[in-house]
């Protein structure tokens, strides 16, 4: 099997670019689907394993299949990209990246544990990768090597989480947004704030405003009782998304991120809007992708218009101070890389070939039949009222006895040379501290 990515990202592609490939969660099956279909149409590979991670970030298209040579299959992916985003594929070459195998994994598990976002060691973008992972299965599209990419790099993730201080003193979007702000208003708590949208990140950043306590708080939203709900929990009044462009002037700050394709907050409106203010100016962010605030606005001159691409340089003032957990998150990464390139490999034709998959296969077998004895000899003594802890105790002396019995037998076994060549090989399988790297099993 070979893996293979494609992607544009924040650092490859300007934030207008990314918006022509931003796919909804409720839009990845189908568009999932769209692409196999188009693969099987015109590769040799029908099969292959598809998913699609879609942020406002990133878009990347992960692939496996049986071949080793996936240039071609590659080709034609950039090619159904380009035409679904209405670009020339040259113009989306120029802004995309392509991966194949380790690098995909390190990649990937790169992404999952934040080190390639715009906030370093942000935890949003995991939860995303689970959903477009879930999306993916739902589809059909995933199988068995993509699925264990992505499920070593959640574990890959956490292990970053737990180990290091990645995540620590970071500055989101939504705490810049909050800090570009107060550099613009001298009392947070004197300004109305107009969140459009209701979803996670807006959540985020209404938490962020409300702890400035502002003198009013709004939530415009397509479905009200969503709406409703955010607004209750920060002491806000809900609005219907059709009253913005005439209650726009009523705000000192708006910060929009919907899910629309097209803009909602268009320059005709904004200007009315300030017309209504007497030029009293309006703080507004967009961290929608495509874009909810036409990029016109940022032109009239009593508007602070910042983009997700804009908060880049404010969220970057925290980073210097994690070099030392990003050395350590790579370290964790490299493992991980390593342990996943390894079951690759015995995957291969060649290592089925040499015996190695049956012989891992028959090792597993035996030790589950171990297992299952000794549980129901644990289960035999429990129920004729043995103390647990002595029953726990026989469980673990039995199955120690069974896995190093053929050990011992072969340590005792033979001529001299045979033994130290044995004691060799046990020394190096038994008495070697443990990896923690995730995922081993075939």
């Amino acid at each position: 099997m070979a893996v293979w990515a494609l992607g544009i990202n924040h650092t490859t592609a300007p934030l207008d670019l990314r918006g022509r490939f931003a796919f909804a969660l409720d839009q990845i099956a189908p568009t999932l689907h769209g692409l196999r279909q188009s693969l099987g149409a015109t590769t040799r590979h029908p099969g292959v394993e598809t998913a699609i991670i879609s942020t406002c970030n990133r878009t990347e298209i992960y692939c496996a299949a049986p071949t080793s040579a996936p240039g071609p299959v590659m080709d034609h992916t950039l090619g159904w990209l380009a035409q679904s985003g209405g670009v020339s594929p040259a113009l989306l070459r120029s802004h995309s990246y392509t991966l194949e195998d380790s690098l995909v994994a390190r990649h990937a598990f790169r992404v999952a544990s934040g080190l390639d976002s715009m906030v370093l060691g942000e935890a949003q973008i995991l939860g995303q990768m689970k959903d477009a992972v879930r999306a993916a299965e739902t589809a059909g599209a995933l199988g068995t090597t993509l699925n264990q990419l992505f499920q070593r790099s959640f574990a890959v993730a956490k292990e970053v989480r737990t180990s290091t201080d990645i995540g620590a003193h970071s500055i989101s979007m939504a705490a810049a947004a909050v800090r570009l702000a107060g550099q613009l208003f001298e009392d947070l708590s004197q300004i109305k704030v107009l969140f459009v949208g209701a979803g996670e990140m807006i959540e985020l950043c209404a938490t962020h405003f409300a702890a400035k306590s502002p003198k009013h708080i709004s939530i415009a939203n397509r479905t009200l009782e969503r709406g409703e709900k955010l607004a209750t929990r920060f002491g806000g009044e809900v609005m219907r998304l059709a009253d913005l462009p005439e209650r726009l002037h009523e705000f000192d700050a708006v910060i929009s991120c919907t899910a629309s394709s097209l803009p909602i907050i268009g320059l005709g409106a904004v200007e009315r809007a300030i017309k209504k203010r007497r030029h009293r100016p309006i703080f507004m962010v967009d961290l929608a992708v495509p874009r909810d605030i036409e990029p016109e606005v940022k032109a009239l001159g009593d508007v602070y218009l910042y983009t997700v691409d804009d908060l880049a340089s404010v969220v970057q003032t925290a980073q210097a101070n994690r070099q030392a957990a990003v050395a350590q998150a790579e370290a964790i990464i490299d493992a991980g890389v390593q342990s996943f390139m390894h079951w690759m490999e015995l995957r291969s034709p060649a290592a089925a070939e040499g015996g190695v998959v049956p012989l891992i296969q028959q090792l597993n077998a035996q030790t589950d039949e171990w297992r299952a004895l000794e549980i129901a000899r644990a289960k035999r003594l429990l129920a004729k009222g043995e103390d647990v802890d002595a029953v726990l105790e026989a469980l673990s002396r039995g199955l120690t006895q069974k896995m190093l019995h053929g050990t011992l037998a072969e340590l005792r076994a033979g001529d001299a040379d045979t033994r130290a060549q044995t004691a060799q090989t046990v020394s190096r399988l038994f008495l070697r501290s443990h990896s923690k790297t995730p995922g081993h099993g075939l």
